[in-house]
């Protein structure tokens, strides 16, 4: 049965100009977890990522590690939301001593449940495009073939939430401990997607767990 193991991106540069890029932690989290996907032996891997910057460094650097030997695809239904954007729409200032991620916590739950928002920009969008990349993905791939996608923590949440048909505060919840360059593994199988394991990160342990962030 086909693997599909959603990657979630290294770190980005919260603090920079661009946060689209990422941090230096961030490249060496994606070559980390790469290292990681090499030791799986995945069969003959299908590489996609989203068309975001951090996204597709993470995929470029993953396959570097792993040896995969192919250009990853791009496809821009596995991008993220816009956290600022929805945090200006949902969660305007004053923000006080509120934390980004609480912000954001606050921000996804009025969306997911805002039936008011346009067809383009509701979360019933942005969850039926993921849907819909996971459905292609996984009609494309033969018996013997296994895929690598590198996404964000919002399109995991609502993947994984949808398969496990969770409640908005369990989505919430699933955003909020995703980790950066984190592995959730799907199993494609006769009666469909299951998911396998969440947020898989034993590759930040040891000595390597100073290399562990969520943001």
């Amino acid at each position: 049965m086909p693997l599909i193991c959603l990657v979630r991106h290294g770190q980005a540069s919260a603090d920079a100009e661009d946060y689209d890029v990422l941090s230096e932690l961030g490249r060496a989290q994606a070559t980390a977890v790469g290292e990681e996907l090499a030791r799986r032996g995945l069969r003959d891997p299908q590489l996609v990522s989203g068309t975001l910057l951090r996204q597709r460094d993470t995929a470029q650097l993953v396959a570097e590690a792993a040896g995969f030997g192919r250009m990853p695809e791009q496809d821009p239904r596995w991008n993220e939301y816009d956290h600022l954007a929805l945090i200006d729409r949902y969660a305007p200032p004053p923000h006080g001593s509120t934390s980004v991620q609480d912000l954001i916590d606050q921000a996804l739950s009025a969306w997911i449940d805002d039936t008011g928002a346009s067809e383009k920009e509701s979360w019933t969008a942005f969850t039926a495009g993921a849907d819909a990349a996971l459905a292609e993905l996984r009609s494309a791939l033969g018996r013997g073939r296994d895929a690598v996608v590198v996404t964000s923590g919002g399109v995991l949440a609502a993947l994984c939430g949808s398969l496990l048909s969770l409640p908005r505060e369990g989505v919430v919840a699933l955003n909020r401990v995703t980790v950066n360059a984190s592995v959730s593994t799907l199993v494609v199988g006769a009666s469909g997607t299951t998911l396998l394991t969440f947020n898989e990160h034993a590759h930040f342990a040891g000595d390597r767990r100073s290399m562990l962030t969520y943001r």
